[in-house]
């Protein structure tokens, strides 16, 4: 059975990197890898980000939260959908006016240099940050499930991902990506409706029958309206659900480069609007894995693993629910890391090259760069794997959320005000916002029951708001022709 695991799982970068050469052939330059010509149909869009919001890490992780938070996770995700349509009606309408290659491009036009650096240096921070943990977990995964199995050390299994999302990302960049993720998110949604299928063949189930079953199970309550305290109190998920695709799709490079290839701002507004809608059943697909996954654990008198992460791993690599349940899992979690991973690579050269080199038209940087960023995610892959520390790994997730708190404020501020910040300060703002608001999170803790969930990053971005506020001055006329408060 590893050796057809092995072999699908060959098939299916074979299939990648003949898509890749496919598309690849017809445009390699500037213009194809960072807007892929602005010529993608929303559709193939909209459904490709359904695999790029659905990381390795969400494909193991949502499932087993039930355990701890149940179903209320879809109170947040109810509130993206909203979100979806602040970014649709707000954002992409000033992203397509000022025709930009990269968002943090607009920091510029509405302040200066320095606060367009500023935003897409914290970018750079997060998202590569992020994209090496999420990496990490995956092909830690894969190590344990698989590749161990063949005697490959850990760091040539990594060193082989990179390159092999490297080789498929190289030629067209973003214009590969928005189909590639298309035919990830294919392989990502049968993984996931197979896997279910298999609980319920094994448990003698039928539709109505699973349905049922998690229906009556205790882990399947989805609202929490009764303690404010709770992190899973229904306002502050369903509010900070609103605000997080604002933040992590409207200000991220990462998410909104697809949706800047479209070919016009209606239809990049349908596509944002129809992702943010499918992101709800999506969801609800992999929280009704997890309840069936715990009630298989009672029903066969297994313990479950006390870290939810592990759960639908353990379960597959132990062979209890099959071989077919294992190879759909390795199948699914590589097409959601491949996906996840790829955009990450093509976002972070975009920005270097754009933002903080301002070179969009030099071809031979973005090819020196690109590969560069691969070297880099790998180099800390390897540093988190020698610390072997899983407390580090949620240290530099939540550095991760932090910094897009000042993306918020920044934004927040140029579109809100028409106030001018001293530009030398805006840089000691950003910096001091996640710091000050991490402090107020640890005394809050401290003294009181009340319990921070996605609200800090509301809190993040009005601390960077304020900040940049108060070291500000009104425009003058003279000001507001030179910057375009859009």
């Amino acid at each position: 059975m590893d050796n057809l695991i092995l072999l699908a799982a060959a098939g299916y970068i074979a299939l990648l990197l003949l898509l890749s050469r496919f598309i690849g052939r017809r445009s390699r330059d500037n213009n194809a890898f960072y807007r892929g010509n602005r010529q993608s149909p929303w559709w193939a869009v909209a459904f490709g980000m359904i695999g790029a919001s659905i990381s390795g890490v969400t494909f193991v992780s949502v499932p087993g939260m039930v355990r701890s938070m149940e179903m209320t996770y879809l109170q947040t995700c109810l509130g993206f959908v909203l979100g979806y349509i602040v970014v649709a009606t707000v954002l992409l309408p000033i992203y397509y006016r000022l025709n930009l290659t990269s968002i943090y491009s607009y920091l510029q036009e509405r302040f200066d240099g320095v606060t367009r650096r500023t935003g897409a240096a914290f970018f750079l921070l997060s998202k590569l940050a992020g994209a090496s943990i999420r990496l990490y977990l995956v092909c830690f995964i894969l190590q344990g499930v698989l590749l161990d199995r063949y005697g490959l050390p850990f760091p040539i299994s990594v060193a082989v991902i990179i390159l092999l999302i490297w080789l498929y990302t190289r030629q067209s960049g973003i214009r590969t990506i928005v189909w590639s993720d298309c035919l990830q998110t294919i392989v990502l949604l049968c993984a996931l409706v197979l896997i279910i299928r298999q609980i319920c063949l094994t448990l003698g189930l039928d539709i109505a029958g699973a349905y049922t079953t998690i229906r009556q199970s205790p882990l399947s309550k989805v609202f929490e309206i009764d303690d404010p305290s709770s992190r899973q109190y229904f306002w502050k998920q369903f509010l900070s659900g609103i605000f997080i695709p604002v933040v992590m799709t409207g200000l991220d490079q990462d998410m909104m480069q697809k949706n800047l290839t479209c070919r016009t701002l209606r239809q990049s507004q349908l596509n944002m609007t129809v992702n943010g809608v499918l992101y709800l059943p999506v969801n609800l697909l992999f929280l009704s894995l997890g309840v069936l996954l715990y009630h298989f654990c009672d029903v066969m008198h297994i313990s479950a693993p006390l870290a939810g992460d592990a759960l639908l791993p353990t379960l597959c690599a132990s062979g209890t629910l099959g071989s077919v349940a294992l190879l759909l899992f390795v199948l699914g979690i590589i097409a959601a890391a491949f996906s996840s991973a790829d955009s990450a690579m093509t976002s972070l050269t975009t920005s270097f090259c754009v933002d903080i080199m301002q070179k969009p038209d030099d071809e031979r940087l973005r090819r020196l760069v690109h590969p560069l960023v691969g070297i880099a995610i790998f180099i800390l892959i390897m540093i988190v794997q020698a610390l072997n520390s899983t407390s580090v790994i949620d240290a530099v997730y939540i550095v991760c959320g932090y910094t897009y708190g000042p993306l918020l404020g920044l934004f927040a501020f140029g579109l809100l005000t028409k106030r001018l910040p001293r530009k030398h300060w805006v840089p000691v703002i950003c910096i001091l916002s996640p710091l000050l608001c991490f402090v107020i999170d640890q005394v809050v803790t401290r003294f009181s029951s009340y319990r921070f969930g996605y609200e800090l990053l509301m809190l993040n971005g009005l601390l960077t708001f304020f900040g940049l506020f108060l070291s500000s001055a009104k425009l003058s006329e003279d000001d507001t022709c030179g910057h375009s408060n859009v």
